[in-house]
């Protein structure tokens, strides 16, 4: 098994980057919560991984903080949510934000993330909520981030392939786009989500 990998950082394009190890690229599938903090391309990064093999597939995620991979591997515990509703919550909410709405069972706002309806969130609230608290601390993330070439168009992928439809992501990543990079108009455009409704 993977548990962590340490290289160079040669390519990202959310949801999708590659580090390379002594020769050998490694890619990794990451929520958007960890894109927000990835240092530019060629810098060194540390990511703590999941190793996830399937029937058919074999998968490889990677996380700057260790709360980041608990909460991923915790919420796939709970019935209905696999490793791509697990990367949508990590990139439509932090994970304190996360832990704080499952506390608060906070049903309404946890429906507003690509993949969950309202019994996928009830389901949640009521087994996560007495390990909420635990999903928080790990690693501080590691610090620096690049600017894309065409920010908004690599945020609209980002957001299609968290399960947004395209007029969602039209109307998002208008009202996100004062961001410099494909991250910053990312992160906008969720937590407008989470905060509409």
């Amino acid at each position: 098994m993977i548990g962590r990998l340490k290289g160079t950082l040669v390519h990202k394009q959310p949801p999708w980057l590659m580090i390379d190890v002594h020769g050998v690229g490694y890619e990794l599938e990451a929520p958007m919560s960890t894109f927000y903090d990835l240092p530019e391309l060629g810098k060194e990064v540390v990511l703590l991984t999941h190793y996830a093999q399937k029937e058919d597939a074999v998968a490889l995620y990677g996380f700057l903080s260790e709360g980041e991979r608990r909460l991923f591997r915790d919420v796939q515990k709970v019935s209905g949510i696999g490793a791509k509703i697990a990367l949508a919550i990590l990139s439509g909410a932090s994970v304190d934000e996360f832990a704080r709405l499952v506390q608060a069972g906070d049903v309404t706002a946890l429906t507003r993330i690509p993949g969950i309806g309202k019994k996928t969130a009830e389901r949640i609230v009521v087994e996560l909520r007495d390990r909420a608290a635990d999903f928080t601390g790990g690693a501080p993330p590691v610090a620096g981030r690049g600017v894309a070439n065409d920010p908004v168009s690599e945020a609209s992928v980002a957001l299609q392939q968290l399960g947004y439809k395209p007029a969602e992501i039209a109307r998002m990543v208008k009202e996100a786009a004062a961001g410099d990079s494909p991250e910053e108009i990312i992160r906008k455009a969720l937590k407008s989500v989470l905060r509409s409704g």
